[in-house]
């Protein structure tokens, strides 16, 4: 078994209501990697400047992510992120975007990377999406996320790209903008047209659904007293749904197998946003994901009585 992600490697600068990080490790290749660590193998690749350093890459490998695909940029610096989150933390302000390396990435995968039973293409340009897909050819289970901004400048590259994954996972709100449709469900069965047989939607705060030709399943979010700092949620929402698709080769990723790799996801997502960062994932165990999916299934669970109802 083996998993790679391609996608962003950055720092991050972020103040909410209830703190601030002028510096911390970020980018979607890293929340994904760590979440799935939990998992599989896990195999990352994106590019880093002068700036990175070893204490940044112990925090990776400390959780047996495999940091040998990392690509050295010499002379340049790494991708930078700055935001602002209100008080709803569904929204936040963008105040700075330093593409550094991350600017001319041109992924090119190693022998290892591109042999992965499962690939995670992660939020950049959807015409590398597909260059990455095309080293990665015998993947068994190919995942996707993508943003609002492919959508307006490069729309018919990303639905070249989802055509040729499994799994789509974006944001209800991207999923309309993508489709043009005026609803969740019928976004996503017009997606499900082109190709893939999976269609994902975060909900934030409200938890995520998902879409298949054989139904559909919804979760809510685990129901937390302390959020500090959403940045990352997604990705390691992604990161916990694909690493269980990864552990579970000889199982069909059927609704059944991805119903529970949701649970997976949400729970680690809940952690996430418990702490800034990377800070509470990077230090989470294995018991702590077990002990809150049961938790999200006792809370999820319910029976149906035989009242009668009045005509």
């Amino acid at each position: 078994m083996s998993l790679t992600v391609v996608g962003s490697i950055a720092f991050d600068a972020v103040r909410t209501p209830f703190g601030e990080r002028p510096r911390m490790l970020g980018g979607s290749a890293v929340h994904f990697a760590l979440a799935a660590s939990f998992f599989d193998r896990v195999r990352i690749v994106g590019p880093v400047g002068d700036d990175w350093s070893p204490a940044e890459e112990a925090v990776l490998s400390g959780r047996g992510v495999v940091c040998e695909d990392i690509v050295h940029v010499r002379g340049g610096r790494t991708f930078f992120w700055s935001g602002v989150y209100g008080w709803d933390l569904n929204d936040r302000e963008t105040l700075d975007t330093q593409l550094g390396v991350f600017e001319g990435f041109a992924p090119r995968l190693s022998p290892a990377a591109a042999a992965a039973d499962v690939l995670f293409l992660a939020n950049i340009q959807p015409d590398l999406q597909r260059a990455v897909r095309t080293q990665a050819r015998d993947a068994r289970f190919v995942a996707l996320d993508s943003m609002n901004l492919w959508i307006e400048v490069a729309r018919d590259a990303l639905v070249a790209a989802i055509s040729e994954v499994d799994c789509v996972i974006l944001n209800d709100a991207e999923l309309r903008q993508l489709t043009g449709a005026p609803n969740l469900i019928r976004a996503a069965r017009e997606v499900l047209g082109w190709g893939p047989s999976a269609v994902v939607a975060k909900q934030g705060e409200y938890g995520a659904a998902l879409i298949t030709a054989d139904g559909f399943f919804s979760l809510p979010a685990f129901p937390l007293a302390d959020v500090r700092d959403p940045t990352g949620a997604g990705d390691t929402f992604a990161g916990g749904l694909v690493g269980y698709v990864a552990a579970h080769p000889e199982e069909p990723v059927d609704l059944g197998l991805l119903r529970r790799a949701m649970a997976y996801g949400t729970a680690l997502a809940s952690f996430n946003v418990e702490e800034f960062g990377t800070e509470r994932v990077a230090r989470l165990t294995g018991a702590e994901i077990t002990d809150r999916v049961r938790a999200l299934a006792t809370l999820t669970q319910f029976e149906v009585d035989d009242l009668e109802l009045r005509p």
